[in-house]
């Protein structure tokens, strides 16, 4: 199986080392990954200049064939599945962070898996929350990996987000929190008195029981399954029904 790795903290990420040794346990790993770290970036792409791919040696990264590209993480899978050919399965992370809740629709790190999935092949998401110091990837490894081997028989999945907590102590299926948003802005003044502005976020306390922020606060690895397809099925049949026009959808 041919695993390509990427991430949006940059290739010089320790989570993207310790994933590619993970992932060299079930097949052949190429990394191609940003040049510098493009955390938050969604899923935009790289369309008004030409990207530079560059074969890149790094200790940690020596058993693997690496590659930089100056883009953002779905230029990378894009130029990774191009270039290599054949590409069975797309990973990205680790993560030196969480992607939970509505914070999945800036991520950098989904937005990799996510191209993998437009391009029809799986993409897998992994993040670990990070504070000032470096996740234990010893801890943290091994519970990847078992989310990873549940993960792959089931082919139906083509797009999921997993998120382990530093002490893991069991797996869960979970849904996207999305009752709450924690972005906020923080406005202040550079040294010469002009103002800027800061994004920022801020914790959540309440969770909803069964989604990925509350398997993570309480210690479960979280894997959400998700798609591609952000329609609303519901609110779509029921406006169809009560507000009918010229043409519509047909969800059958």
């Amino acid at each position: 199986m041919r695993i390509l790795i990427s991430n949006d903290d940059g290739i010089y990420s320790p989570g993207l080392a310790a994933l590619a040794q993970m992932a060299a346990k079930f097949g052949e790993v190429r990394i191609v990954a940003p040049d510098v770290e493009q955390s938050s970036k969604s899923h935009s792409i790289t369309s008004s200049r030409p990207l530079r791919m560059r074969r890149t040696y790094i200790p940690q990264l020596n058993d693997f064939e690496a590659y930089r590209v100056d883009g953002t993480p779905a230029d990378c899978v894009a130029l990774g599945i191009y270039t290599w050919g054949k590409v069975d399965l797309v990973l990205s992370g680790v993560n030196l962070g969480p992607n939970i809740g509505n914070g999945i629709w800036h991520s950098g790190t989904l937005a990799a898996a996510k191209q993998a999935a437009l391009h029809g092949l799986r993409g897998i998401a992994f993040s670990t929350p990070a504070h000032e110091d470096i996740p234990d990837f010893d801890t943290v490894m091994p519970w990847a990996e078992k989310a990873l081997e549940m993960l792959l028989p089931h082919v139906q999945l083509p797009l999921v987000n997993v998120n382990v907590p530093p002490k893991p102590k069991g797996l869960a299926w979970t849904c996207q929190s999305f009752r709450h948003y924690d972005g906020y802005i923080v406005p202040g003044k550079d040294p010469m008195g002009r103002e800027h502005f800061w994004f920022s976020v801020r914790p959540i306390e309440q969770v909803e029981p069964g989604s990925d922020r509350w398997a993570v606060d309480n210690g479960y690895v979280s894997m959400t399954p998700l798609r591609l397809d952000l329609t609303d099925e519901k609110l779509l049949n029921d406006v169809q029904h009560t507000a009918p026009v010229d043409a519509s959808c047909s969800m059958a």
